[in-house]
């Protein structure tokens, strides 16, 4: 009894070193660490940058906390809800890889429900950021030339559909290899994001500079805003650009998958600094009215004509880009242009 008792054992640790020594084969053939490794780095960098987000969203509440409940309010608290929910999403996504199913090849190779709904989640969230870029740029266009809203409109309705089609193409996939086997998705999704950044940025840019007054503050803060356009749609597009390259040369690795979770929250982060851009200029503000009150007071005229000007205009929706919606319903054009009449003084 005891030999064959030696004999079971024996051949028990032959049959369990032949399967983790198999495992032990098979798991360097998945390097861990350009796949679940790319994808865990990815998760923290976007759980940083969901802190970045929550600091955004509390200076936009604690400096409109007395407007009431407005539009943009509500939409910060979707935004917020949607990007929290995208990052316990790509959390449940790394540890069911890294803690639940580890050393599971088989389980490894599959894709986990989470990670299907993150992408729609995600394109959610890209999709929501351009309609709202789409409705400041239609403000900020009021009383010009509708041509550029409606284009800008056109472009972000048909982003809709490459939307559409990314997630559709997600949930057919079972396992990872499918994804790869369909690189054109890819391809197409953050290139037509690259090009709806490029298009609103440069849209902003154009209705930014044209706005320009003269008064050498208000020119000012119109050069800083152009920066923090510039500054946040070059980030969402060199993110996504960052995608396309990393998929062309490593398809067979998740960098570029690392690389798409920080996407949604860079357009996230990038609206609320549009809306917070204003309170980060604020303090030359008073100045901007200071040079303005002194230009008109330091004009002596017996007889002025007022009259609203579409320059005026055009300066006005230049300051009031960043104010939100209810002040600029409550606040209407105040803006004037004095014109002097020449005539001879009476004795």
């Amino acid at each position: 009894m005891r030999l064959a008792d030696c004999v079971a054992t024996t051949e028990l640790a032959h049959d369990q070193s032949i399967m983790s020594s198999s495992t032990q084969d098979r798991i360097p053939q998945l390097d861990l660490g350009s796949t679940f490794g790319a994808l865990f780095i990815g998760v923290t960098i976007a759980a940083l940058l969901f802190g970045v987000t929550n600091v955004q969203a509390f200076i936009y509440f604690q400096t409109h906390r007395d407007t009431g409940r407005t539009f943009y309010k509500l939409v910060v608290i979707c935004l917020w809800i949607l990007d929290a929910l995208h990052l316990a999403l790509i959390v449940h996504c790394v540890y069911h890889y890294l803690v639940i199913d580890y050393a599971n090849i088989g389980a490894l190779t599959e894709i986990v429900w989470s990670f299907k709904l993150q992408v729609m989640i995600d394109a959610l969230i890209i999709y929501a950021v351009y309609v709202l870029y789409f409705y400041r740029i239609w403000i900020i266009n009021n009383g010009r030339s509708k041509a550029l809203p409606i284009t800008v409109g056109i472009i972000v309705i048909l982003t809709l559909g490459v939307g559409i089609v990314v997630v559709w193409d997600t949930y057919q996939s079972r396992v990872f290899t499918d994804l790869i086997r369909t690189e054109w998705a890819t391809y197409m999704t953050f290139g037509t994001t690259t090009f709806v950044d490029i298009v609103i940025a440069s849209s902003l840019c154009y209705l930014l500079a044209t706005s320009r007054t003269g008064f050498s503050s208000t020119d000012s803060l119109i050069t800083r805003l152009l920066g923090y356009i510039v500054g946040t749609g070059c980030l969402t597009s060199i993110c996504s650009m960052a995608v396309v390259i990393t998929c062309a040369v490593m398809p067979n690795n998740f960098i570029f998958l690392g690389v798409d979770f920080l996407v949604a929250k860079l357009y996230v982060n990038s609206f609320l600094a549009l809306l917070n851009a204003r309170y980060y200029v604020e303090p030359n503000a008073d100045d901007i009215n200071y040079e303005e009150s002194n230009i008109r007071h330091d004009v002596y005229c017996p007889n002025l004509h007022i009259r609203t000007s579409r320059d005026a205009d055009l300066q006005l929706s230049g300051k009031n880009m960043f104010k939100n919606l209810d002040d600029e319903v409550r606040y209407p054009t105040r803006s004037v242009q004095v014109v002097m009449q020449q005539r001879p003084i009476d004795d």
